[in-house]
């Protein structure tokens, strides 16, 4: 269906596949001192041991963009690389460790799945020193983690995203957009939808002019080649993904044959360029990031100290004073805490033979009987 133009075929880099966030490796040479471009150091972490594998190695823990990196101190080969992308689970917890006569140390536990086999890790501090126990010496790893999360467009290949709003792309920060071309149709169907591109520094993006949530946000970095080929509908954009991006061909006509040419090598020529030098979207500074932990500290240390001038001395004679005026509005037989000696004291009533509150003047025993008093009485000032 798709016949090469090799006028059109333009030198493309060889892509270096994205396996360091999505893969657990267990010690690969030169694993810590070559980090794939793009990838970055964001907090180193000393004196941390392999407790489950290598027991009594002191190491490094190594937070990189994608991954989380360990490796011995003392036997150069053994390390472990673990990727954002395989983490099940993550917590930290307290340990008692057998060779510092089972003294408390905090540990960073990760549980992790790949090819559907589980794997669980331990990281145990083995400084010795009692302040890090209770200090978030961890933090950086979920904090990055996080980021890592939530930075998926700029990695992977997304389909039916939520995207585009109102016919606008949602940028991504330090996203820049090139380019936008109408009148692109998707050739994934017999019939083709109509639709246009958004080229920006970091992704190739379609959608459906009929329907946004028709799309596709396909990043360089799970770009394997681009080409045009000849279809049966005419000159197509032809895109191949990569592994990692689920081994797609896309294909894309424009017309007129001018307009395709030129997206052609505009996407070349960014595809080029972040391969270069990818952008992963994750920017953290660990020291920052000690810096707030320490002052949300501090500043819940200082919330929680007694302070004098936060409290008031209440004056009792005050609440016995307020809103006296209340006291004229009491029903009869309710007792007045200004005025207790408005209750009236208890005689006894031969009549009933128990004692009973003095009846008020004007009234007889007989008249507790009706319902409606035979005799009221009218007060006026």
């Amino acid at each position: 269906m798709l016949k090469s133009l090799g006028q059109s075929d333009g030198q493309q880099p060889q892509l270096q596949l994205l396996w360091e966030d999505k893969d657990v490796k267990f010690d690969t040479p030169h694993l810590h001192t070559r980090l794939r471009t793009g990838e970055k150091v964001l907090d180193y972490i000393y004196h941390i041991e392999d407790s489950k594998g290598n027991p009594g190695d002191t190491g490094r823990l190594m937070v990189t963009n994608l991954r989380v990196i360990w490796h011995s101190l003392v036997h150069k080969k053994y390390n472990l690389s673990i990727g954002f992308a395989r983490f099940g689970n993550t917590n930290t917890r307290i340990v008692h460790m057998h060779s510092k006569g089972r003294m408390p140390s905090q540990a960073l536990y990760i549980l992790a799945i790949s090819n559907e086999t589980r794997f669980e890790f331990l990281f145990t501090d083995v400084s010795g020193e009692t302040a890090r126990r209770d200090q978030p010496i961890f933090a950086s790893v979920f904090d990055v983690y996080q980021l890592y999360q939530r930075t998926y467009l700029y990695r992977d290949l997304k389909l039916r995203g939520a995207i585009v709003l109102s016919g606008q792309l949602i940028i991504l920060p330090d996203e820049q957009v090139y380019s936008q071309v109408q009148g692109v149709w998707n050739l994934s169907s017999d019939q083709g939808n109509l639709g246009s591109f958004v080229v920006s520094n970091i992704r190739l993006v379609w959608f459906a002019d009929a329907n946004e949530t028709f799309n596709i946000s396909l990043p360089y970095l799970q770009i394997e080649s681009l080409r045009v080929r000849e279809s049966k509908y005419g000159p197509a954009l032809v895109i191949q993904t990569a592994e990692t991006g689920g081994g797609y061909v896309l294909g894309f006509r424009i017309d007129p044959a001018e307009r395709l040419n030129d997206l052609f090598k505009e996407l070349c020529s960014l595809h080029t360029v972040y391969i270069e030098q990818p952008n992963f979207g994750i920017h953290y500074d660990a020291q920052d990031a000690r810096q707030r932990l320490a002052d949300a500290a501090e500043e819940a240390a200082q919330a929680t100290q007694f302070k004098i001038e936060n409290f008031e001395e209440l004056d009792e004679r005050q609440e016995r004073e307020i809103n006296t005026k209340l006291n004229s509005y009491l029903a009869e037989g309710c007792v007045s805490h200004s005025n207790p000696q408005s209750e009236r004291d208890p005689v006894y009533c031969k009549e009933l033979g128990f004692a009973m509150e003095r009846i008020r003047e004007g009234y007889k025993l007989q008249d507790l009987w009706n319902v409606m008093p035979t005799k009221m009485e009218i007060f006026e000032e």
